[in-house]
């Protein structure tokens, strides 16, 4: 599992962000060697070059180890000597998650190093968790490697000018390694984590004492532990835990992580409540243990849909580092760890601009401490994709500014934990993004907002009175409970519309542990959210969350609002779109065009959409990306009832590409896919008869086949009896194994229920991405097996497949691309020709393609 790599994902350019599409991606690769070369024209004629390094390190808390760590080191071409920036990679990834951003760096004129951490990628060594005795000596030795180079600027010797960034597991070692060498510049860390024990032990909650003073703080990141307060009493996060420590365990326990952090999660598991030993194991490896000494211009990067890190960690920095006297920045964007937009490139855009002001310009003026958070700002009619808005103000707000005081009503209301605490309620779901149908984006299209997340029984509600006008949360609201039981709690917001629809805000929840008979204060997950005039804001408090450790023995707990809900707002952001859609400058040849339409007769209007029969047509089909990169050029074919279709090409042939547009995840340029007679765009309701799997099968590890199956269906919000999980068991033939927890399954099962998640609710289309990759024999022909007894059935299969000769045995139809064009389709049997293979075939063609 890699938690918070890089930022790559579409989304709507910008001013700053076109500088980096205009920077180009030609790539030459040197034949031969270790060392490679790179060469990129910008639009200034920038040339970019890069080399493989193998940097060898010491570390541990003796000095004792030794590592090589596996990096990669691009700059710009020329002699002169230019700042540099450490670009770290995020949790269960490599140095190639970061390479993209990497080169775009090295074309804004920035010599570059990223390297894959110990114990990921090709670096030797084992996990220690960004820990000060590894990690942090690791990333220092690489600061003395770039002081020591000629093309790098220093600021003295061996003190290069130098910036920091990087993703989750990434931005914390660059906010470690700012407390610890203070040759660092400046550092851009995103979603990542004040404190990890807090993160992974969260307690919402400021709980007096005997005198009656409130102990922690709000969101409990970075509280004392106190009378229940701050990680040591806090909620066990169990399956973001359990997917940091076993997401990549391969033949042992815990992967490649050292023994002592395996054993110290092992434990906690167990118990479901941190050991002392281990929230000190956390702290060590978190910035809010270092956090008095970080001194430079920082900006922090926080995602709204993120249950892993939430908000709150990126205000524990902000005040810590503005503590200092430090300038910072932060900005709220719209995606996380749980998926949303990450809004690639204007993310990029705003860190080059703060690189540019902190390294190359020292520009003080222009990056003080301001705030910047995006919002949903309607749909653009034109093109179907959403605006963007950024709301802005100079100075960050902290989480509980000029809080409004909503009254709740509902008295109190007696709950109940269920034995074993299960069925729980679902708010976040770590891991959701990967079990829908392409990927974090492809569920939250699904989920729409509408977890089915309460157990009857297991919650009590306190709404507000519908509001007489609306009130935009910006920030952590509150509210002081009453509650007579000991025991965790899990306290949500909804937004209530007039008809009763109720949608869980951003699905986030905050855990806090109670004891009997104490007033409490909880402070509900930090978010930027409008609360439209004529809603109710509803508090939840429930008993279960399916992401957490909850007690098996059952209990009831009687709840009571004794506060108004205290709701904060920033009246002083200013809201602007972050690129004006081109519509907007359109609008007077509009005007002229529509009086054309008057007076020219013969225009018709588009005729209505109908059904078909034909599962899919695409017609002239054109995607090219912003850096000029052809990508799919006028492609065109069509699929019928039955059919088992293997799209073939090379690499960067554009199969890839024209599955994301198949799948309503990027807009063509031009063309259109018809799906059943109804033309694709993201959102179409005919979506719902494509069922897909794309880019390796990702499962909840704890859980078994079956309960991950029932988890996606349910996340659906679709009836059970249209899920078919029968028939796709049938199909899929996984036994017994269904029953077992996904993290005992080889990998033939894992693609094998991967395919039976894809086969839910038996879609009409059903679309497959490599689905025998890292199969053996027999597993690939069970799986060439169940696609075509699913095709049997009436429906249709297309595959994108590398493997020739398995697609000669399972496809009825091919279609091969080459450049991004169709350049053969038919049936397999016409394709080969008489005595051929079809490897042969398809190798004759390609050559043949100009």
């Amino acid at each position: 599992m890699r938690v918070g790599g890089g930022f790559r994902a579409r989304c709507g350019r910008t001013g700053r962000a076109a500088r980096w599409a205009a920077a180009g991606t030609a790539i030459t690769l040197a034949a031969g060697g270790a060392a490679w070369g790179l060469g990129a024209t910008a639009g200034r004629g920038t040339r970019i070059h890069g080399s493989d390094q193998r940097i060898t390190v010491i570390d541990g808390p003796d000095d004792d180890q030794r590592v090589t760590l596996d990096a990669t080191f691009y700059r710009p071409s020329g002699r002169a000597r230019v700042p540099a920036i450490l670009l770290g990679h995020g949790f269960g990834g490599s140095k190639r998650d970061v390479a993209d951003e990497a080169r775009r760096l090295a074309r804004a004129g920035y010599a570059v190093l990223t390297w894959s951490a110990r114990g990921f990628g090709r670096s030797t060594g084992e996990i220690a968790l960004n820990s000060p005795d590894y990690e942090v000596k690791d990333t220092r030795q690489l600061i003395d490697w770039l002081g020591r180079r000629p093309d790098v600027r220093l600021d003295g010797p061996g003190d290069p000018r130098l910036g920091m960034a990087g993703g989750s597991y990434g931005g914390a070692i660059a906010l470690l390694t700012a407390a610890y060498d203070r040759r660092v510049d400046a550092i851009a860390p995103m979603i990542t984590w004040h404190s990890l024990a807090d993160a992974l032990f969260p307690n919402a909650v400021d709980t007096p004492n005997a005198a009656g003073t409130a102990v922690g703080t709000p969101n409990a990141v970075g509280a004392p532990d106190a009378a229940g307060a701050g990680p040591s009493g806090g909620v066990f996060k169990k399956l973001w835990a359990g997917l940091f420590f076993t997401g990549n365990a391969g033949r042992t326990a815990c992967g490649r992580f050292l023994p002592s952090l395996c054993a110290m999660y092992q434990e906690v598991a167990e118990r479901g409540r941190p050991t002392a030993s281990a929230i000190e194991t956390l702290r060590r490896s978190s910035p809010s243990s270092v956090a008095d000494r970080i001194k430079v211009p920082t900006l922090l990067v926080q995602g709204q849909s993120d249950s892993l890190f939430p908000l709150d960690h990126a205000d524990a920095n902000a005040r810590a580092i503005a503590g200092n006297g430090a300038p910072v920045s932060v900005v709220w964007f719209r995606g996380g760890h749980d998926g949303g937009d990450p809004e690639t490139e204007r993310i990029e855009g705003l860190v080059l601009d703060f690189f540019d002001a902190r390294l190359k310009r020292s520009d003080t003026a222009s990056h003080g401490d301001g705030f910047t958070v995006t919002r949903e700002g309607g749909l653009d009619s034109s093109t179907r994709e959403v605006i963007v808005e950024e709301a802005a103000t100079r100075t960050y707000p902290g989480l509980s500014r000029d809080p409004v005081q909503l009254p709740l009503g509902g008295g109190q209301q007696t709950i109940y934990n269920p034995p074993g605490g299960s069925p729980a309620s679902i708010s976040a779901l770590p891991g959701l993004g990967s079990l829908a149908p392409g990927g974090a984006a492809g569920a939250l299209g699904v989920l729409g907002g509408r977890f089915p997340a309460e157990q009857p029984g297991q919650f009590a509600v306190f709404d507000t009175r519908p509001l007489e006008q609306a009130v935009q949360l910006t920030g952590a609201a509150s509210a002081r409970l009453k509650v007579d039981a000991d025991g965790p709690l899990f306290a949500k917001l909804y937004d209530v519309a007039p008809s009763g629809t109720a949608t869980l805000a951003r699905r986030l929840a905050a855990p806090f542990r109670v004891s009997r008979g104490q007033d409490v204060t909880v402070t509900l997950p930090a978010m930027d959210y409008r609360f439209d005039r004529g809603h109710r804001i509803r508090l939840v408090v429930a008993t279960t969350d399916l992401g957490f450790a909850t007690p098996a023995k059952p209990a009831s707990y009687k709840v009571r609002a004794v506060s108004p809900l205290a709701v904060p707002t920033v009246p002083s952001l200013t809201t602007e779109p972050t690129g004006v859609p081109a519509w907007v400058w359109g609008l007077p040849l509009a005007a002229a065009a529509l009086a054309l339409l008057i007076v020219v007769p013969g225009r018709r209007r588009p005729a209505p959409e109908q059904d078909s029969d034909v599962p899919l047509e695409i017609t002239g089909l054109t995607k090219a990306y912003k850096n000029g990169h052809l990508a799919v050029a006028d492609l065109s074919f069509r699929v019928e009832k039955g059919q088992v279709l293997g799209l073939l090409g090379p690499n960067g042939a554009g199969k890839t590409t024209t599955l994301r547009m198949l799948m309503g995840l990027i807009h063509p340029d031009s063309g259109e896919m018809r799906i059943f007679g109804h033309r694709v765009y993201p959102g179409a309701p005919v979506l719902s008869r494509l069922g897909s799997f794309v880019e390796g099968p990702g499962f909840l590890p704890h859980l078994s086949g079956r309960d991950n199956l029932d988890l996606y269906w349910r996340a659906t919000g679709r009836p059970l009896d249209e899920a078919h999980l029968d028939e796709a068991l049938q199909i899929a033939d996984l036994g017994s194994a269904l029953d077992r927890p996904v993290r005992t399954y080889s990998q033939g099962m894992r693609q094998r229920l991967a395919i039976a998640q894809a086969m839910l609710g038996l879609p009409d289309l059903l679309v497959l991405d490599e689905p025998t990759n890292g199969l053996d024999p027999p597993q690939i022909r069970e799986m060439r097996e169940v696609l075509v007894r699913y095709a049997a059935a009436g429906r249709t299969v297309i595959v994108s497949s590398h493997l020739l000769a398995e697609v000669e045995q399972t496809c009825t139809h091919a279609v091969v691309m080459a450049g991004g064009r169709r350049v053969a389709a038919g049936p397999v049997a016409e394709i080969t020709g008489s005595g051929r293979r079809l490897e042969d075939a398809f190798l004759e063609i390609i050559g043949e393609t100009p």
